[in-house]
């Protein structure tokens, strides 16, 4: 494994001492992954002793059960006795023959989940012996009823000594529900503090990140728009100085793999702190379920012991903090995926092919004749032209242009978009897609193929990248786009190719 890193070593060494966005964004993301990672260990004690509560809670319920079960038992035996003392009649011992069977279980059960509870040794013990006395008394009485001497037994029940033996479980067992009581209350107020310090931990390494991802892509942004700056530099040399030329179109080139490595950088080493934060995300939100479910019980036995900010703090304020930070992280991972495809696209080789963009053009508009069909909306695909070009470049060209023209469809008028296109001679040729829809304002005509902008009101879905998209893929072809626009009267997208896409050595567009 070492062996396949240790030829990236320098050009590591080389990006670490060089001053570049691509260090800040990495510096970037080392601190929002030690933030994470701080977090990880924060969540992971949080969870442990969660889990111990749990435990706790849970043996504490049994300790509670178990004694309720064992004096159940023991009432039931005693109603069995008198009754059978009463009226001789065998079937009102059924309760106590089956108490002398369970009673026993019920003590060692008792006794196993108390043995090394130094709180209730001062009160499992008693009630256990004051059971088996009860025990005792009342098959004493029966014996003796058993053998005819009756007025005996009842003799011993009018004494009151087993009546003193079931107050002394019942008391026994009301002092173990108040340290049980006592001890559910504090454990719970230590859980919800915890749990309070560990949901703000993570909204605000979470706000961290995302303000770190902030200025990521900003970064990304301020360097595309000093790519395109220099591309359109580029484009207004003179074609005659060959050798400037040539330097500038190296310098676009290493431009260009730096902003891919970039965008490289964002979309891959920034998705897995963003997939955690998704994950602590829906981790607190089953934790505020489980602190909700717990405060409710506390409320319906002890409700003095709850703090009202803790309440609203649990039921309010953390799950309008986990919605804003999903929405947050919603937009990041869309951002992320859409810097993805530019890149990926920008890397991949062009493989020119004779194109029939009638057929291409055709088949796009009929993708998308459901969306048309509900918008009362058609489309008109003219002959167009052959070309010489990369069939994936293309129809992502098309498709995107005519998806552009549905969404932005004036709802007042009837929509139709034409795709037409004519040879212009000289080994170029020219497509249009027109839309009557909303139209652009001149001022935003250069605006909207800007990576992130947009242009006018902003009530359809979209994060700006769609037309940079375009520009780019019809620049990579080695042709042009601009727009004719109107407010109020639709768009005109004017693609100019060359018929014959023709490749360097390198795989770029001539």
């Amino acid at each position: 494994m070492f062996s396949a890193v240790r030829p990236s070593l320098p050009a590591l060494l080389r990006f670490a001492r060089t001053p570049s966005i691509g260090r800040s964004i990495v510096a970037l993301l080392a601190g929002a992954i030690l933030l994470l990672l701080a977090v990880n260990v924060a969540t992971f004690v949080m969870i442990q002793r969660t889990a111990e509560f749990n435990d706790q809670v849970e043996r504490s319920q049994q300790v509670r059960r178990a004694a309720r079960t064992l004096l159940l038992s023991l009432v039931d035996a005693e109603t069995g006795q008198r009754g059978y003392l009463l009226t001789g009649r065998a079937a009102f011992l059924d309760p106590y023959i089956r108490a002398e069977i369970s009673v026993p279980e019920q003590m060692e059960e008792l006794e196993a989940l108390t043995a090394d509870d130094s709180l209730l040794q001062d009160q499992v013990p008693p009630m256990l012996e004051a059971a088996r006395e009860k025990m005792a008394e009342m098959d004493r009485t029966l014996s003796l009823s058993r053998t005819g001497r009756t007025a005996e037994a009842l003799e011993q029940v009018r004494s009151g000594r087993g009546r003193a033996l079931m107050d002394t479980i019942r008391a026994r067992m009301a002092a173990i529900d108040v340290i049980e009581n006592e001890r559910l209350a504090s454990r719970t107020q230590q859980s919800e503090r915890g749990s309070r310090m560990t949901l703000w931990a993570n909204a605000l390494a979470a706000l961290l990140v995302l303000v770190l991802a902030g200025i990521m892509i900003w970064l990304v942004r301020r360097y595309v728009g000093e790519l395109q700056s220099a591309r359109d530099t580029l484009d207004r040399l003179n074609a005659g100085l060959e050798g400037q030329v040539r330097e500038r179109t190296a310098q676009l080139t290493r431009a260009n793999d730096e902003i891919q490595r970039f965008a490289y950088i964002v979309s891959h080493d920034l998705r897995a702190p963003l997939v955690n934060i998704m994950g602590y995300t829906s981790e607190l939100e089953q934790a505020g379920r489980a602190l909700e479910r717990q405060i409710a019980l506390v409320e319906t036995r002890a409700p003095k012991s709850l703090d009202a900010e803790a309440v609203t703090a649990v039921r309010e304020d953390v799950p309008e903090a986990i919605g804003f930070i999903r929405a947050s992280t919603g937009k990041m991972d869309r951002l992320i995926n859409a810097i993805l495809k530019l890149s990926r696209e920008g890397r991949r080789n062009l493989l020119p092919e004779m194109l029939d963009m009638t057929a291409m053009a055709q088949g796009i508009a009929d993708s998308v004749r459901h969306q048309t069909g509900e918008a009362g909306a058609e489309i008109v695909v003219e002959p167009l032209p052959r070309i010489e070009s990369d069939r994936l470049s293309m129809e992502q060209i098309l498709g995107n242009l005519v998806d552009n023209g549905v969404k932005y469809l004036d709802p007042s008028r009837p929509g139709r978009i034409v795709v037409s296109g004519a040879d212009e001679g000289g080994g170029w040729v020219v497509y249009r897609v027109a839309d009557n829809g909303r139209g652009v304002s001149p001022r935003d005509h250069e605006r909207i193929f800007e990576l992130f902008r947009r242009s006018g009101k902003q009530d359809r879905p979209g994060e700006g990248l769609g037309l940079a998209f375009v520009r780019n893929s019809v620049r990579r072809l080695g042709g042009d786009i601009h727009v004719e626009s109107e407010l109020g009267k639709g768009s005109t997208f004017v693609l100019k190719f060359p018929t014959r896409l023709i490749l360097e050595e390198s795989g770029d567009t001539a």
